[in-house]
């Protein structure tokens, strides 16, 4: 059995388990609202809806601990060159918005924009940052949800690692307890 394995290296390992969607996380401040792209968030709670997010030690984890509030922007393949590339500049010095053609509109309960190319847009209060020095770990309460109700079937990113991306593919139901 042990033949058909082979070893993978622990810098890797992470492509096999962060499948959710990339998303862009908007912050408010000057001198322009930021956006960044993001692929490591899980559900922790459905009511109130809880996130837990992992953001590296850089410009929006600052604004975000600054400002205590957030956007979850999810996108589809409709624009995944535009997300890649919020993903490789930083917002310290560039207008990403601007950049890469994103049309930012304003939220009801947060001062971070929405992302109007995005099928779905979640405005975040931060809930918990007691993980958030030592590991960049920080729990996000969900407070108003939007979704684009044209989009059917969305195919958003998956990001697998090393450049390479999976579009989540077709959906099917089984029968399940929950709600």
């Amino acid at each position: 059995m042990k033949a058909r394995f082979r070893s993978l290296p622990l810098a890797r390992a992470y492509g096999l388990l962060e499948t959710g969607p990339v998303a862009l996380v908007t912050t408010a401040g000057e001198p322009w609202p930021d956006v960044m792209a993001q692929s490591w968030h899980t559900m922790m709670e459905f009511e109130p809806p809880l996130v837990g997010c992992v953001f590296g030690n850089g410009y929006t984890f600052e604004r975000l601990m600054r400002t205590k509030q957030c956007v979850i922007a999810i996108p589809t393949v409709k624009i995944a060159r535009q997300v890649v590339g919020c993903g490789n500049v930083s917002g310290r010095e560039v207008d990403k918005f601007a950049r890469f053609a994103l049309t930012p509109l304003p939220a009801a309960s947060v001062e971070a924009p929405l992302v109007a190319e995005c099928y779905a847009n979640l405005e975040c209060k931060l809930h918990d940052a007691r993980l958030a020095r030592r590991y960049g770990f920080v729990v996000l309460e969900v407070v108003k949800a939007w979704i684009d109700p044209t989009v059917k079937d969305p195919k958003t990113l998956h990001h697998r690692g090393n450049g390479r991306f999976m579009i989540a593919g077709r959906t099917i139901r089984l029968p399940s307890r929950m709600k």
